[in-house]
């Protein structure tokens, strides 16, 4: 005989069969006793239980004009906010939906929703796409698309996967003057006209004695046992996509006096003095202060998988010291010339186990694009979805006629 559970016990008393639960077998359970154990228990064929209820599936269209927030605008449009949740998520990997939504963008939004044969909603629902149209991102679009290895999830108009990189550039505006690798030293070139007409001053602010480094400092990178290279002249810019172009104009290469060359273990960018710089990811500040060539330096280690390093600063953030703990996107300092340098901009670095990476192309700063099938595939239910919505547009305007 089986050892009857607590609810099996109660069923049996229920039921009125039997003298002790403990005693009874499976098998010799009359009908009524089961049928208060699947009351409370739940039925063991749950698609016959779906079935009972009716259950369908309805996709829903709505738009919706901005007026005051990208969450109004949402509730206005009646789709219940656990809906909008992953899409939400989605559409910051691509804009600020604090900063980048105006009064006057458009918000439109399919998604699909469980109901039962009286009309109730049985779940959260799930947003299959949905357009944002404002003045100052333009148009962005998310697409939920299965593909054949990843999975379910969304993906921008350009193929690119909706979710923010884990790395971020540590400048909300990235424009390279000098990138990863071999090169000349500037400090050797030519020196940058001032508005003047003379040659404008290099690197950071001159010590009494002279240099641009911060006094009683070795002039060699502290902790990496290579020299800190200065900014070259070589233009690189970050494409709207994400990729990255190489200037090759005419005169770009800088004209050398001893022919050395220095390998430059990071990336340099060019923004004013003051500048708010930003943490790549989350992480532990484990260094902080003046480092020589760095001028005013950080360097944060993430999770002990990778270290970030910035330098040039002008100052840092207030509060910020060795084991301050700091997300992805906290301003951790400010632009700024100190050090070995021939002018505002900042130096970043990445370490991977120790050796120096190149940003610009290392996976953590990269967003998952779709390629081959799935990029084609991709294309085409995009396109599906559009024509949907275009032929939904039409009907609805001859009904308003």
């Amino acid at each position: 005989m089986k050892r009857a559970s607590l609810a099996a016990a109660i069923v049996a008393w229920l039921a009125g069969g039997l003298a002790f639960a403990g005693q009874a077998d499976e098998e010799a359970r009359p009908a009524e006793a089961r049928a208060a154990e699947e009351f409370m228990l739940g039925s063991a064929d749950e698609a016959q239980r779906l079935a009972d209820y009716q259950i369908f599936t309805r996709e829903i269209a709505v738009d919706s004009l901005v007026l005051d927030t990208f969450d109004a605008a949402v509730a206005e449009a009646g789709v219940p906010a656990a809906t909008m949740l992953e899409a939400r998520r989605a559409f910051a990997s691509a804009l600020d939906l604090e900063r980048d939504i105006r009064t006057g963008d458009r918000l439109h939004v399919r998604y699909e929703q469980a109901f039962t044969a009286e009309g109730v909603a049985i779940d959260v629902g799930r947003v299959l796409w949905a357009e944002l149209r404002t003045r100052s991102k333009g148009t962005i679009a998310i697409h939920r698309f299965r593909t054949r290895d990843q999975g379910d999830g969304f993906w921008l108009a350009n193929a690119q996967a909706a979710v923010a990189p884990s790395m971020r550039m540590p400048l909300d505006v990235i424009s390279i003057s000098s990138g990863f690798g071999l090169r000349p030293d500037p400090f050797e070139q030519p020196r940058p006209l001032a508005a003047t007409g003379k040659p404008a001053p290099m690197g950071g602010p001159k010590q009494r004695n002279g240099s641009s480094l911060p006094p009683g400092l070795p002039t060699g990178a502290v902790g990496y046992g290579k020299p800190a290279a200065p900014i070259g002249a070589v233009p690189i810019y970050m494409n709207p996509d994400g990729t990255w172009k190489m200037s090759l104009t005419k005169g770009a290469a800088p004209k050398r006096s001893s022919g050395a060359l220095f390998m430059h273990d990071g990336v340099d960018l060019v923004a004013p003095t003051g500048t708010p710089v930003h943490a790549a990811a989350e992480g532990v500040v484990v260094g902080v202060g003046p480092n020589g060539r760095y001028g005013n330096w950080i360097q944060i280690d993430h999770a002990g998988k990778l270290f970030t390093v910035y330098g040039h600063l002008s100052s840092f953030a207030p509060g910020l010291t060795a084991g301050t703990p700091v997300s992805r996107g906290d301003v951790i300092g400010f632009v700024g010339s100190t050090g070995r340098s021939t002018g505002a901009h900042l130096h970043f670095e990445v370490q991977s186990e120790g050796k120096a990476v190149n940003p610009t192309t290392h996976p953590e700063f990269k967003a998952v694009s779709l390629r081959g099938a799935d990029l084609e595939r991709f294309k085409k239910q995009m396109a599906r979805s559009l024509e949907e919505r275009a032929r939904e547009a039409k009907v609805a305007a001859s009904l308003r006629r």
